[in-house]
Parts: structure tokens; sequence; C-alpha cells
């Protein structure tokens, strides 16, 4: 059974409320020199079945539920069989 790591990310220019008030929370925790933090969602995905079927499986997967395409990139990889 292939697993699949799916990582979705904001895209370039969309503003990251998490990340920033991460970021802002570090500083005033003393860690000074950290200038940017980016949020992303992890998705760990176990799949039935495998080859090629499961990787278009994934890819209609992250583009009808798990990111939006206006405000999204996402990536994925074969992680491991099981």
């Amino acid at each position: 059974m292939p697993v699949y790591e799916v990582r979705i990310t904001l895209k370039e220019g969309i503003v990251d409320p998490e990340g920033e008030n991460t970021r802002k929370t570090l500083q005033l925790l003393g860690f000074e020199e950290i200038k940017q933090v980016s949020f992303s969602k992890l998705y760990t995905l176990s799949i039935e079945g495998g080859g090629g079927a499961a990787d278009r499986e994934v890819e209609e997967i992250c583009r009808r539920l798990l990111a939006n395409p206006a405000i999204h990139n996402y990536s994925y990889r074969l992680i491991d069989k099981l």
C-alpha cells in the first residue's frame, strides 16, 4: 500500500497570519534572529492499490479538497510502500 506525504503551502504574496503570529511570539521569547515563519499543512495518505492510479488519486485529492488553487501550492511524494 503506497503512503504519500502531501504538503500544502500558501502561494507567494498571500498573508500568512499563523506564521506571522508565531514569528512575533518567538521574537518576544527572545529569538530575535527569527525573521520569517511559514505555516504549512502536512498530510499522510495511505492508499490501497498502487502504481500510477495512486498518483492520479493523490493529485485529484489535492485539487478537489486539500488545496485551494487560488491561494495554495501543493506537492506530494511517495514516502513508503507498506
